[in-house]
């Protein structure tokens, strides 16, 4: 099982290089596609001609999230680079944490029964942060908040988050009970923890 961790370490390194390298090519075709947008390159060349045929049809769903929004045509390039960087950061998380969840598993396994329910407490308060993630990460994508593969989080979170909105006031359009809620979460983590002696 270790080689299969030490696998998977290597793998996340690999991932980190495939996505920044990724990253730098999409910035530089989002460099070309916004010269080509906002008119610094010449409509009729073969790069603005490439751009429009190859690249634009690509962009076509972000294009109409940024219309729709009220922005420039010229800025969907950059919103398509802004996408791809919280998306690679969230798959980075993602693997990380499923990382982390198998090396404390390894080490929590091998100290018997008290290791396991320390690793079942680890894993519950793991799973509510990730919701909790998942969560204002869908507020600012409403579209995809019904999605079945996600909408899981609104009732493994409302809990806390309800009660914690009416003490809290908002200001303006953020609302600060998530992140009281993370650390609300963090607090409670430690006090069980070091009631089990985990700490």
């Amino acid at each position: 099982m270790t080689d299969a961790l030490v696998a998977l370490a290597q793998a996340s390194g690999m991932l980190r290089t495939i996505l920044l390298a990724g990253g730098i090519l999409l910035a530089a075709l989002a460099t070309l596609d916004w010269a080509v947008r906002s008119r610094r390159i010449n409509p009729f060349s073969g790069v603005a001609r490439f751009m429009r045929t190859n690249v634009d049809p690509r962009l076509a769903g972000i294009e109409r999230q940024v219309v729709r929004a009220g922005g420039h045509q010229s800025a969907t390039p950059w919103w398509a680079v802004l996408a791809y960087v919280v998306c690679g950061a969230l798959l980075i998380a993602l693997f990380d944490l499923v990382l982390s969840l198998l090396a404390s598993a390894l080490q929590l396994g091998s100290m018997g029964p008290k290791g396991i329910v320390v690793l079942a407490i680890s894993w519950i308060f793991g799973f509510l942060r990730l919701a909790l993630f998942l969560r204002v990460i869908l507020s600012w994508l409403p579209r995809f908040a019904h999605s079945r593969w996600v909408s899981w989080s609104f009732p493994a979170t409302e809990w806390m988050l309800r009660p914690l909105r009416g003490l809290i006031p908002s200001f303006g359009v953020m609302d600060l009970s998530p992140i009281v809620a993370y650390f609300g979460l963090q607090l409670a983590e430690w006090l069980v923890m070091s009631l089990l002696g985990a700490r």
